[in-house]
């Protein structure tokens, strides 16, 4: 559990760009505001056309920046696969943002006049779309735009269908997934569903089944309308996964929490017997290996030294046989702030899966909980396609990931809780593509090769920079809307920086969010309050404020992380308290 700041990131990787241009047309429309509205534009806070002050023409944009709100607009318009774009604007005022989301970004701190931004990028092999936005930054004031330019080739040919709307999940089986969208404009002869690059249907009307499909298993599809005159651009991306998907053995709504089993953390040291019934799955905090790059990971219990009351090794596998016998899960959790785990060999590879397997064998543990921070993941430069990396670090811990779920079957309990800068900072940046740091997304990558044997993902909402959501707006820890967008991202899915993939949602039963118990736990503390109205809003959709689900409701989420137990008894149990009683009685 480590602190990782991602504005310096953002800010460094907005300074990143790519290619060069194709020198054609503007793609955007009512790029210079000249309709004296904001026809082809979408602004959050109430952005504004005006007419002083302009650069050219008679009128210009006024993004309304608040202290919440940082004014984005946006403008999503076809492009061109694999094809080279420049994006330009004139800008005036104080942190002015100009960019593609998912992908390049540029900025000024300070233009008190008109001053022209401009950023290259690059499409990726299946992009057919790109979202342009322009923004300010919270509570620096009003920010002004004018003449815009997205010079390059447009994504739709004359003739050429509109391109879809979004599909929709219909009946769902153990081999099969079903979808349905509108019709597109502009005279569909037939659609193609694709799944990545491939095409999985072609048919006449406005629905597909998708049979064959591989139990529990996650797909991602998007929709294509053709006729004589060509394809349209993809949809949107919709995923769906299968039936028969292993119980898992936990409560619906389940209460997670870590256990300092190896310190005290100033918070004391806890017996496992002790531990409260409430607590449905509890991750011993922490197997840590004899160095870095060993994979050799050992579990040492907290001495005496530090926890005078530490229980003997028989009394605390009795009591985690007891802890089974309630039906509770007790996991093994590898990392934390201080256990750098970097699989970068083969030899390392083999020696994490063998002692974290004795380490579980000797203590009859349930399974793994992988916590790797700081610089234990990382992509190397090329390593774009999180479907396939190629980076040992993430190669390995796969392969080792893989391994001990196949020794230990369909019950062995596999958690991540990984932070917000290693999975949703990677929709914006990517560390393959050479950003700032080469960290950022890096989880996503492990996450997709073991979804199908993931029990649970509780990211770490907390120890955050603002990280901006399928939105477009950046969230700041803190309050519900954080929790609402970063786990809505986790459900939908979302494109990966601008690398051309997009990353696919999980199971709302794999997705929990994590808090801390206490102030003093770790930056980002929640009331219970906002807590709930996060997990009122996720399961149900309501209380939702202005924040809209882009993944739908979530009646079956897993439930709250929290790091950790020992700082919830520090503090009377507030955190356990308050949100046990609530999950249970969540439908």
């Amino acid at each position: 559990m480590r602190k990782i700041w991602v504005l310096a990131v953002l800010a460094a990787g907005m300074l990143v760009g790519a290619g060069g241009p194709a020198n054609a047309e503007n793609v955007l429309s009512n790029a210079g505001f000249e309709s004296g509205t904001l026809s082809g534009w979408s602004c959050s806070g109430g952005g504004s056309v005006v007419g002083t002050p302009v650069r050219t023409g008679s009128y210009a944009l006024a993004g309304a920046v608040g202290a919440g709100d940082n004014g984005q607009c946006t403008q999503t318009v076809g492009v061109r696969p694999n094809t080279a774009y420049t994006l330009s604007a004139w800008v005036r005022g104080t942190y002015v943002y100009l960019g593609v989301t998912g992908g390049a970004s540029t900025w000024t701190p300070s233009s008190p006049a008109y001053s022209r931004l401009s950023v290259s990028f690059t499409t990726g092999a299946g992009q057919t779309s790109a979202q342009i936005f322009l923004h300010g930054w919270f509570g620096a004031g009003t920010y002004h735009a004018d003449d815009v330019e997205l010079d390059g080739p447009g994504g739709s040919q004359p003739g050429v269908p509109g391109r879809p709307d979004t599909p929709k999940l219909g009946t769902v089986t153990d081999d099969s997934i079903s979808l349905s969208w509108a019709a597109a404009p502009g005279g569909a002869a037939g659609y193609r569903v694709y799944e990545g690059q491939e095409v999985r249907a072609a048919v006449t009307g406005t629905a597909a089944t998708l049979s064959g499909l591989r139990k529990c298993s996650t797909h991602g599809y998007t929709v294509a309308a053709y006729n004589d005159a060509g394809e349209s651009a993809k949809s949107d991306p919709v995923s769906g996964t299968t039936g028969g998907c292993a119980d898992p053995g936990l409560p619906k709504h389940a209460l997670i929490g870590y256990l300092h089993a190896s310190f005290a953390n100033g918070s004391g040291y806890i017996k496992m017997a002790d531990v409260p019934a409430a607590w449905d799955v509890i991750n011993l905090s922490f197997g840590e290996p004899t160095s870095v790059t060993s994979g050799d990971i050992r579990f040492n219990r907290c001495p005496v030294s530090e926890c005078p009351n530490v229980e003997s090794d028989a009394d605390f596998i009795a009591a985690i046989r007891a802890k089974q016998a309630q039906g509770k899960k007790v996991l093994i959790s590898i990392g934390g702030q201080n256990g750098q785990v970097q699989l970068t060999t083969a030899g390392a590879r083999d020696a994490f899966v063998r002692s974290v397997g004795e380490i579980i064998d000797r203590y009859g543990l349930d399974g793994l909980d992988v916590d790797f921070e700081g610089h234990s993941l990382y992509l190397n430069s090329g390593d774009t396609d999180f479907r396939n990396p190629t980076t040992p670090v993430i190669v390995n811990l796969i392969s080792a990931l893989k391994t001990l779920k196949a020794k230990y079957g369909e019950k062995f309990v596999l958690t991540m809780a990984p932070e917000t800068f290693f999975v949703q900072v990677g929709h914006q940046f990517y560390g393959g593509n050479g950003g700032a740091d080469n960290r950022t997304g890096s989880y996503l990558p492990v996450i997709h090769a073991m979804r199908d044997a993931l029990t649970v993902l509780h990211v770490q909402d907390y120890n955050s920079g603002p990280v901006m959501g399928l939105d477009g707006v950046y969230h700041t820890m803190g309050g519900a809307e954080f929790h609402i967008a970063m786990t809505d991202m986790v459900k939908a899915g979302f494109p990966v920086a601008n690398t051309g993939h997009t990353f696919p949602g999980l199971r709302p039963d794999q997705i929990a969010f994590g808090v801390p118990a206490a102030v003093s736990a770790g930056n980002g503390h929640t009331s219970p309050a906002q807590v709930q109205q996060a997990v009122t809003c996720l399961a149900k959709g309501q209380g939702c404020g202005s924040y809209t689900l882009r993944g739908g409701t979530s009646p079956a989420l897993r439930g709250l992380m929290t790091w950790s137990i020992n700082w919830d008894r520090y503090f009377n149990w507030e955190f356990m308290k308050a949100h046990e009683p609530f999950l249970k009685a969540l439908p």
